[in-house]
């Protein structure tokens, strides 16, 4: 993800439905906070519970008795089905579905829990649309609690006005509606691995009391729904701006706070380990291993590990008010000092804007600055960045992040690029086409893009530069498949088709591998579908590895061409495969990852790797201050936010390759979202610059023994 990005993961993706619109003595009847689902003891009839490929027993840890699944290696959807007794189907007096899973297993997994309202004989996502999956990635041990969020139908007198957001305000969804009231299925399973997955899972339950408010009481609008400032006009929380009064008093509340919690005493001007052991110095930053973890060292030649947050800037809640004028309660007239924050943006790669040309925007975080330091906001609040990111632990400006502020050159920072020149015609992916590296036009747009960053680069507190970010990287042979599908002046092709032509002698000999019919090396050319991948495997795969080197080697060239001392940070892998993380360890400095989890304290790279690696992104949010969408990885409130954020970090700190971790993002997504339709909780700061005092505080007791824990000595597994 990044300051425009948002991943496509089936986890998050409520697909279409057989809906029922709730019914009033549905709501209007007393909810319970939480509903067993199945009663999980010793006395549980197995032959109940479908089983795809796994073996079942009950057990009991902790005395709470679970049911253990060993899945089949190699078997597609390894799970269990749980068809709901007709009482049981009717949750619209819920917010959520949720089962507690434990990994038993000695390796990372991947668990899923679906819910349908059909009866469906597959676990197969791609032959049913009536479903909604929620997944977790879990460590050797981890416990973890999966929930679902139960999305409501759309009422028709709301159809076509609610436009423009990931997620609405009060769960309801129009075409991707999920029927709440008529669930008849739960399917709990693992994804396909080559050896043996055992988890536990427990408590299988709906929970959480579903309000029904403004939004399905017909007798009231409930537009306009934002406020002045950004917010939502139908709830209150702690924390939320009700005057400009309120604004002024925050600017000083937070000066003594801040006094109070200054950068911590062990911390060099870098950010990097003074009271720690004492390297070489240098002119910049550099990786190297010390006692056997991977670590960033900077110009003092102290210890440095990165511990920073991306979109550091002043318009992450600028949002789309084309066709939505009347969500907003209050818009500065034309002539208002305010009037500076209004835009035109036509960045939409998803979502209702998309493909709609130019739109009118508003920039609530800008406008909310000003409001809170006056004319000259923007040099204050820079400053303030700075400030605020030391007492909170931090000492790194990471991607996507305003060059007013690191140019400051008082945090180190990252730095970002793109690549140029022709797509991979026959490519895929949700922020679009691969780039094809031999293209030279990909050349010549690479090293160009980056040249504006010259300066920046060479600086002392430039940390790395990034190019790309999350990438379609696909399977093993997708890159591959995708130049043959291309048509045949594709540069990736012609690459390809000449590797061929070097390694058989004829048409026939590759005919006789594929298992093809061609009938010239022209043909081949002109042809635009992909071989039986199981023939042409082989050949397959070792293109796509010629693509990622290729890829990877521009790159690479392209940051040493501008500053030849400055690591280079990959790209940002967020769906990836081995073969293209064996092309990047061939060039990368640092390998870069977003990596969306509860955890990452148990992930490795291949076997035969050992370099550092970095994580671009992460975050978690919740649904209890204002916004509509938790982001990637839901918690429950602010408080389990903070923890999750706490527990992560610390995961990454006991794993020896990570020199670091960038939280995505500074400040929360407008409430009513992006020009993709992003509408997260997910920053330090609200849309009104008030800091998340939960998250602050797990942040400050990082910034203060991460480095001592770091140093210490864990086990393989990450425990102390």
């Amino acid at each position: 993800m990044m300051n425009v990005d948002f991943r496509v993961n089936f986890a998050q993706t409520a697909v279409c439905g057989l809906v029922s619109l709730i019914s009033f003595v549905l709501l209007s009847a007393p909810a319970l906070a939480e509903q067993p689902l199945l009663n999980i003891n010793d006395a549980l009839d197995l032959s109940t519970v479908k089983a795809q490929a796994v073996a079942m027993s009950v057990v009991s840890t902790d005395e709470t008795p679970a049911i253990r699944m060993e899945s089949t290696p190699d078997k597609d959807w390894p799970g269990i089905t749980i068809h709901l007794d007709e009482h049981l189907r009717y949750l619209s007096a819920f917010d959520f579905v949720a089962v507690d899973v434990r990994n038993r297993s000695d390796r990372e997994i991947v668990f899923a829990m679906r819910v349908d309202s059909v009866s469906v004989d597959s676990v197969d996502l791609k032959k049913h649309t009536n479903t909604k999956t929620e997944q977790v990635t879990l460590a050797p041990g981890q416990q973890q609690t999966v929930r679902l969020s139960l999305n409501r139908k759309m009422p028709t007198r709301l159809k076509g006005r609610l436009i423009g957001m990931r997620s609405n305000p009060g769960g309801l969804s129009d075409e991707k509606g999920f029927a709440a009231d008529s669930i008849e299925q739960i399917i709990l399973f693992v994804f396909k691995q080559p050896y043996i997955q055992t988890v536990e899972i427990s408590n299988l339950r709906a929970e959480g009391k579903f309000e029904a408010g403004v939004w399905f009481d017909s007798n009231r609008d409930p537009f306009p729904m934002i406020d002045q400032f950004g917010q939502y006009m139908h709830d209150d929380w702690p924390g939320k701006t009700h005057s400009q009064a309120e604004l002024a008093a925050a600017v000083e509340q937070e000066r003594i706070e801040l006094a109070a919690n200054p950068t911590p005493r062990d911390w060099d001007a870098f950010g990097g380990y003074a009271a720690g052991p004492q390297l070489a110095t240098g002119e910049r930053f550099r990786v190297q291993k010390y006692n056997d973890r991977w670590w960033l060292v900077d110009p003092e030649g102290h210890l440095f590990w990165s511990h920073g947050i991306d979109c550091v800037n002043s318009n992450n809640a600028t949002t789309p008010i084309t066709d939505r004028e009347f969500y907003f309660s209050e818009l500065p007239k034309p002539d208002s000092p305010l009037a500076v924050f209004y835009g035109q943006a036509g960045w939409a790669p998803h979502g209702y804007y998309h493909d709609r040309g130019t739109y009118k925007t508003f920039n609530f975080t800008g406008a909310n600055l000003f409001r809170k330091y006056g004319a000259d906001w923007r040099s204050v609040a820079n400053d303030h960045c700075h400030v605020r990111l030391r007492s909170w632990g931090m000492n790194t400006i990471a991607n996507w992040s305003d060059a007013s502020v690191y140019q400051m050159k008082r945090t180190p920072y990252t730095l970002t690029s793109s690549t140029g020149g022709r797509r991979i015609e026959g490519s895929s992916g949700y922020w679009g086409k691969f780039p094809d590296p031999f293209d030279t036009k990909f050349v010549e747009a690479t090293h160009r893009q980056i040249a504006h960053l010259r300066d920046d680069a060479n600086s002392p507190w430039c940390l790395g530069v990034f190019i790309d970010n999350e990438l379609a990287w696909g399977d093993e042979t997708s890159l591959a498949t995708a130049a043959l599908e291309s048509p045949a002046d594709q540069p990736a092709k012609l690459a390809f088709v000449a590797d061929l032509k070097e390694k058989y002698d004829n048409i026939q000999s590759l005919n006789a591998k594929w298992g093809s019919e061609y009938v010239s090396w022209d043909e081949l050319l002109t042809e635009q579908t992909s071989p039986n991948v199981e023939k042409a495997g082989d050949d397959l795969r070792a293109f796509y590895s010629r693509v990622g080197d290729e890829y990877f080697r521009v790159c690479r060239d392209a940051v040493k061409s501008i500053a030849p001392d400055t690591l280079y940070f990959g790209c940002r892998f967020a769906w990836v495969n081995e073969r293209a993380v064996r092309s990047a360890a061939k060039y990368c400095d640092v390998i870069a990852y977003n990596r969306y989890e509860y955890s990452v304290a148990d992930y490795t790279l291949p076997d035969g790797i050992d370099l550092p690696a970095i994580i671009g992104e992460y975050h978690f949010g919740a649904l209890d201050r204002g916004l509509f969408h938790t982001g990637l990885k839901p918690t429950d409130n602010q408080q389990a936010r903070a923890n999750a954020y706490r527990d992560y970090v610390k995961g990454a700190l006991k794993n020896p390759m990570w020199v670091g971790a960038h939280w995505f993002q500074y400040g929360d997504q407008a409430a009513t979202g992006r020009g993709d339709g992003e509408n997260y909780q997910i920053g330090f700061v609200d849309v009104c610059d008030t800091p998340y005092v939960e998250t602050i505080e797990a942040s400050r007791e990082i910034g203060r023994t991460m480095y001592s824990l770091r140093l210490q000595h864990y086990t393989s597994r990450g425990q102390e």
